[in-house]
């Protein structure tokens, strides 16, 4: 449901800068750019993919509700990369075992897990991931003091059906078969003033 200004409707309907509806009749595709600013109430489910020059979440703020908003930006990453972390006590051997959503493995690329492990209140300089990893949905953290807290961290990357047949492109030349033409912006900048990255 779009909640836009009455004389808004029909232009709302069409715009949102950079989303790309594709439209699905037989082999013919099709794509919509928005380039009004509508305000969408409710769910918004999209089963393809999904291009934007930045994103964020706004709420209401939650030190002052009445007069602020919060925004904060999305993480990004050019990997489809899932993230899970939690804290855990190590039991009298120095050891937790933590245990991921029974979808884990399924999901994510098994060569593609990274760890992290960090200790709270006191050092633990011995902390480690024991060398099965991930098996069965749950990885065992060791060497460190019974009793102590650790914060840990888990990312995996996507290997799921969907991801497999239809991977993100990191880069793209632009072209005739891309968003945009060479030597246009996709932010309708002026290209000439950007200048190239040098190290």
């Amino acid at each position: 449901m779009f909640a836009a200004r009455k004389d808004a409707y029909i232009f709302a309907l069409l715009g949102l800068c950079v989303l790309f509806l594709a439209v699905f009749a037989g082999n013919v595709y099709a794509a919509i750019t928005i380039d009004a600013s509508p305000r969408w109430t409710g769910d918004l489910t999209i089963t393809g993919a999904l291009s934007k020059g930045s994103g964020s979440f706004v709420i209401d703020h939650p030190l002052d509700p009445e007069n602020k908003l919060l925004y904060h930006s999305f993480v990004e990453s050019p990997d489809v990369k899932n993230l899970y972390d939690g804290i855990t006590t190590l039991d009298k051997n120095g050891e937790a075992v933590v245990e991921l959503p029974d979808y884990f493995e399924a999901l994510n690329d098994q060569t593609s897990y990274r760890f992290l492990l960090t200790p709270l209140g006191a050092p633990a300089p011995g902390l480690f991931v024991k060398p099965d990893g991930v098996k069965n949905n749950r990885f065992t953290i060791a060497g460190g003091p019974s009793g102590a807290r650790v914060s840990w961290q888990v990312t995996g990357i996507r290997h799921d059906p969907y991801i497999l047949a239809n991977p993100i492109i990191n880069e793209v030349e632009k072209g005739a078969d891309a968003l945009v033409d060479k030597g246009e912006s996709v932010n309708d900048i002026d290209i000439e003033t950007i200048e190239p990255y040098e190290p």
